[in-house]
C-alpha cells in the first residue's frame, strides 16, 4: 500500500465530502474518487458510505483512520529525523509558559548529564506539543494532560494544583479558597481533567487565544474565569487578577514525552533530567 492513496482517504475522512477533500488535496474531484474506489478494491473493504447528500465512515473506514494516521505520521517522522540527523541535535518542544518555571532547570540538568547532545528548545502553540514529536520534529516535549498518547511515553515532570484566575472585582477574588461549583463554569464537581481539558480548548478557539498574556488580558477585563496552574499565578502576578485556591479541581500534571520506539542516550539523558525536577 502507497502512502498516496491513504493520504487522500484521511483528508476525505477528514473533510467527509469529496469536493472539500479534492480541494485541501490540490486535486480535482474525480481523479480523488477513483483513487479511493481503487483503495477500497485494494483492501477488499468499503470505507465509506456515499449518498447524494452525506459522505460518511463505515466500521473499515473509521479502523483505516486510525492507523493511516499513525502510518503517515511514522513516515513523515522518518524523513524529518533523517534530514535532522545531519547535524545531531536535540528538539524540546514547549508551548512558552506552560513549563511551570522548571524549564531552565531541566535544560542545566540534561547539560550536565554526560550523553547530553546540543539542544534547542523549539516554542509552539496550544496543543501542539505531542503531534511534533509524532511527526518528528521534536525528539521530546513537555505537554499538560490530557493529550493524545499514541506512539509516545511519558514521565511526569510535575504535579500541581489548580487556582482561580478571576478579575479582582470578582465577588470571590477576596475568598481564601472557592470550590469548582461556585465559579459559574460550564461543568460541575468532580471536574475531571478531560472536562477542564476541552473548557480551556474552547476559551482558546472562541478567543483566539496564542499565549498566556491574552488569558490573562480577558480575565482582567472580566471577560474571562478560567482555573490555571499555581505556578502561573505564582510567575505571572497581575494588578487585574486574583488568583484563588480551588482545592476540588483536578490537579495540572505536566509530563514530558518522547517516541515510544526512541533508543537515544541523549532523550533518555533528557527525560532524566526533567523527571528528577519532580518534587
Amino acid at each position: 500500500m502507497e502512502s498516496r492513496p491513504l493520504r487522500y482517504f484521511v483528508a476525505v475522512a477528514e473533510e467527509l465530502n469529496f469536493t472539500r477533500a479534492a480541494e485541501r488535496l490540490g486535486i480535482s474531484a474525480p481523479p480523488l474518487s477513483r483513487a479511493i474506489r481503487a483503495l477500497e478494491a485494494e483492501l477488499g473493504a468499503v470505507l465509506f458510505e456515499r449518498t447524494t447528500h452525506s459522505v460518511a465512515l463505515t466500521p473499515a473506514g473509521t479502523v483505516l483512520l486510525e492507523q493511516a494516521r499513525i502510518a503517515l505520521d511514522a513516515l513523515d517522522a522518518a524523513g524529518h529525523r533523517a534530514r535532522r540527523a545531519v547535524e545531531p541535535k536535540l528538539v524540546l518542544a514547549v508551548k512558552a509558559d506552560s513549563g511551570g518555571g522548571l524549564l531552565e532547570g531541566i535544560l542545566a540538568g540534561y547539560a550536565a548529564d554526560p550523553a547530553a547532545v546540543p539542544i534547542g528548545v523549539r516554542l509552539c502553540g496550544w496543543g501542539e506539543q505531542a503531534s511534533l514529536v509524532r511527526r518528528g520534529e521534536a525528539d521530546a516535549a513537555l505537554v499538560h494532560e490530557p493529550f493524545d498518547h499514541t506512539g509516545l511515553d511519558a514521565e511526569t515532570v510535575a504535579v500541581e494544583p489548580c487556582v482561580a484566575a478571576l478579575p479582582v472585582g470578582h465577588p470571590l477574588a477576596a475568598r481564601e479558597a472557592v470550590a469548582v461549583a461556585e465559579l459559574g463554569l460550564p461543568f460541575s464537581a468532580p471536574v475531571s481533567a478531560a472536562e477542564l481539558h476541552r473548557f480551556q480548548v474552547g476559551i482558546v478557539e472562541r478567543h483566539g487565544i496564542r499565549d498566556l498574556s491574552q488569558i490573562l488580558a480577558l480575565v482582567e477585563l472580566g471577560e474571562l474565569v478560567t482555573l490555571l496552574p499555581v505556578s502561573v499565578g505564582e510567575r505571572y502576578p497581575r494588578p487585574g487578577v486574583a488568583y484563588v485556591p480551588v482545592p476540588d479541581a483536578p490537579p495540572a500534571v505536566l509530563r514530558i514525552v518522547w517516541p515510544r520506539e526512541s533508543r537515544s542516550r541523549a532523550v533518555a539523558a533528557l527525560v532524566r533530567a526533567a523527571a528528577g525536577r519532580r518534587d
